[in-house]
């Protein structure tokens, strides 16, 4: 099984910019942060084509220079639209086979084909560990596969303390969902089924609200999600609980995180969510941990271009003694990178 994946570059109102730029364009060594996630998909077996939203004569420039030689499947770019929603939605019916101009909406066959969506991000990103979410992804058998990963996984990416005479070493500390099975982080992968959503708006509130230390963030989220005709009370009570926990927990008041996360059963949250997106949702818990590692503001992306040679080489011995050996073409195919040259009309 093969699927297409979409890599979202765009700098659009839910982009948060680093150092003042589109943080995909931003570099760790030596390559883009788009660049590092676009070479981890071409090593996929199960990713078809890839292709990139966003700014796209400048990413066909990054790329073309970072990825030449590389790339061994179909890369294609496509001009971002208005938001991150539209950026996910048309660039799914331009990937459709035969899309003309405007792109197309999918066929009644097509309907169930899947579609991997990822942010662009993700320098520690490994094709082992997308490799393994999409296999468990498609085999639930759901519209909407969430990735997450486990604490223990996150472990090797905190600030380390020095011995021996030796300086403390930075980290990136992680924010979680606190939930009875353990706490969690989301990996930014999604295996989707786009016709499938009935109600796909609320994703992009989601994402324009996931910085949940903000207090006003979240309570404008669960605002919105209370008055939402099909979110009912059920997606507000879990989320209040997990914005409690997940408060107490980053005060360090683990014993009152744990009477709240109690209550979270990742069945329950799974429920929810599926109800406010109007899909039948399940979560897929890798532990690479790498797809999580996300940089979101300055501080992180200092942080990461200091470690990133240090947690790379222990990224892939993770992945290896969990995974394997990726599954590779002999040697890459001289595919060159294209651009959707589609019309202007409105999205629909």
């Amino acid at each position: 099984m093969q699927v297409p994946a979409i890599v979202a570059a765009g700098g659009g109102r839910a982009a948060k910019a680093v150092y003042g730029d589109n943080k995909a364009h931003l570099e760790v060594a030596g390559r883009s942060l788009v660049g590092h996630a676009v070479a981890a998909l071409q090593r996929v077996p199960e990713v078809s084509e890839v292709w990139v939203v966003g700014d796209a004569a400048r990413l066909e420039a990054t790329l073309t220079r970072e990825l030449a030689g590389e790339l061994r499947k179909p890369l294609t770019v496509v001009p971002e639209f208005r938001n991150l929603l539209e950026n996910a939605w048309e660039t799914y019916r331009r990937l459709l086979p035969d899309a003309g101009p405007g792109g197309r909406d999918p066929r009644p066959d097509e309907r169930e084909n899947l579609v991997l969506f990822l942010s662009s991000d993700l320098p520690l990103a490994t094709a082992q560990e997308i490799s393994a979410f999409i296999k468990e992804g498609a085999a639930q058998e759901v519209d909407y596969s969430l990735g997450l990963v486990s604490e223990e996984s996150m472990q090797p990416f905190y600030p380390e303390a020095g011995g021996s005479g030796k300086d403390d070493k930075p980290g990136i500390e992680m924010a979680y969902f606190n939930l009875r099975e353990g706490r969690v982080r989301q990996s930014n992968l999604h295996l989707v089924r786009p016709p499938k959503l009935g109600k796909r708006h609320h994703i992009e509130e989601l994402y324009e609200h996931r910085y949940q230390k903000q207090l006003g963030n979240a309570l404008a989220l669960g605002w919105r999600i209370f008055w939402d005709e099909g979110g009912g009370m059920r997606v507000l009570f879990y989320f209040t609980l997990m914005h409690l926990a997940g408060a107490f927990d980053r005060r360090n008041w683990r014993w009152l995180a744990d009477r709240f996360r109690n209550w979270v059963t990742i069945e329950r949250v799974e429920r929810a969510l599926g109800a406010l997106l109007a899909a039948r949702l399940r979560v897929v818990i890798t532990e690479g941990g790498g797809c999580a590692v996300d940089v979101d503001n300055e501080r992180d992306f200092d942080v990461m271009k200091e470690r990133y040679d240090d947690w790379h080489a222990r990224q892939e011995a993770a992945v290896l003694a969990l995974y394997g050996t990726a599954l590779l073409p002999e040697r890459a195919t001289e595919f060159e990178i294209g651009r959707w040259q589609g019309g202007e009309e409105e999205p629909t």
